[in-house]
């Protein structure tokens, strides 16, 4: 076996614990004779996976009563019409604000349902910094306002959160989710993409409070609707059972592994160990973000030119080191540091751009 170390942004390293049990599991399931993935999904097998997830989540937030944890196909990016689909419906109205390239993708869709005004657009910094989470100005009259908690692709992350009262804060935290503990009964709505922190591509978590759940439009096409899957506890349809078993493999090693407070640790660890990497060297490595808000999740920096980074991202693989290369959007390198990135992947990724920048700079 050659596990090199994966930096890439999604799908996410995975912990080799829960690895290995898919791969002992995967033909005979628990002694069945089939494979998990080939039963019902009515199965009291699955449905020991399905509830285990779902408690795994509860648990591991230390969620309050009177939240509904759903898992649903899609990826976070139906989540960017589902939302406004059910949150808008009349006419309504929400506050954005626009981070970077995931929040503006969520906008573009919830402007096609309804009303959005912007309490924040980063574009003229080039999304390289936040607001203060005290200084938003959220309307009242609001149905929802939306944060990006941590955008993957310009390498910036939320470090606080805002207090909007009576409007329901809605969350997209793909890339965070399950890295830090958060206050969870701050938000009424908070949405995830599993393949960056906690499993394979496939599903995504939305976590929806029963009083944000009660305003939904009750006239939607029956997947489109929150309180559809909420009724039938996420087993309206056929779930993608392949990749709630490995997502519940993942939560299962990270509670083993001490929890979100045990996360939280090892992320700051890995993060301050690449961004110091790049400070020893300022001037041959720069990170173009705000240091209030660079994110623990993705690093992003850029080289003095585009050739010395194709060097470097070629180089770095020659040394068991992949996915390093920026978005094609933006360029640049970026090392993606999740839950289930050992310190050891951060210690070598620094260790190199040491050597790096000694021979190149």
């Amino acid at each position: 076996m050659n596990r090199i170390y994966n930096f890439s942004a999604g799908p996410c390293t995975l912990p080799l614990p829960a690895l290995l049990e898919a791969q002992r599991e995967f033909i005979d399931y628990r002694g069945t004779g089939m494979s998990l993935i080939e039963m019902s999904h009515r199965s009291r097998e699955y449905g020991e996976v399905h509830e285990g997830a779902r408690s795994a989540i509860r648990r591991l937030l230390d969620l309050p009563d009177g939240f509904q944890v759903l898992l649903l196909g899609g990826g976070a990016t139906l989540q960017f019409a589902m939302v406004p689909m059910n949150l808008l419906a009349g006419g309504g109205r929400c506050d954005f604000t626009v981070s970077g390239a995931w929040a503006r993708k969520a906008r573009a869709d919830a402007a096609r349902l309804g009303g959005v005004r912007d309490v924040f657009d980063g574009a003229d910094g080039d999304y390289t910094s936040l607001p203060d989470p005290a200084a938003l100005e959220i309307d009242p009259r609001a149905a929802y306002v939306h944060i990006t908690s941590n955008e993957t692709i310009g390498g910036l992350q939320w470090q606080d959160w805002p207090e909007t009262g009576d409007v329901p804060l809605v969350c997209d935290m793909s890339s965070d989710f399950m890295s830090r503990r958060i206050p969870a009964e701050r938000f009424g709505l908070i949405y995830a993409g599993a393949q960056k922190n906690v499993g394979p591509a496939g599903v995504a978590v939305v976590l929806i409070r029963d009083d944000v759940l009660a305003r939904c439009a009750d006239d939607l096409p029956a997947y489109l609707s929150y309180r559809t899957h909420a009724a039938k506890d996420s087993l309206y349809n056929t779930p993608p059972v392949f990749a709630i078993w490995l997502m519940k493999l993942t939560l299962d090693w990270l509670e083993q592994e001490g929890g979100l407070i045990e996360a939280e640790r090892r992320a700051e660890a890995r993060a301050k160990l690449v961004y110091d990497a790049i400070a020893r060297h300022e001037g041959f490595y720069r990170c173009p973000v705000d240091p209030r808000f660079r994110s623990r999740m993705n690093v992003v920096f850029r080289l003095p030119n585009e050739e010395l980074e194709g060097k470097f991202v070629a180089e770095a693989l020659e040394h068991g080191m992949s996915g390093l290369k920026g978005h094609r959007s933006v360029g640049g390198c970026r090392a993606s540091l999740y839950n289930a990135m050992p310190l050891e992947g951060a210690e070598t990724l620094a260790a190199f751009m040491d050597d790096f920048a000694r021979r190149n700079g």
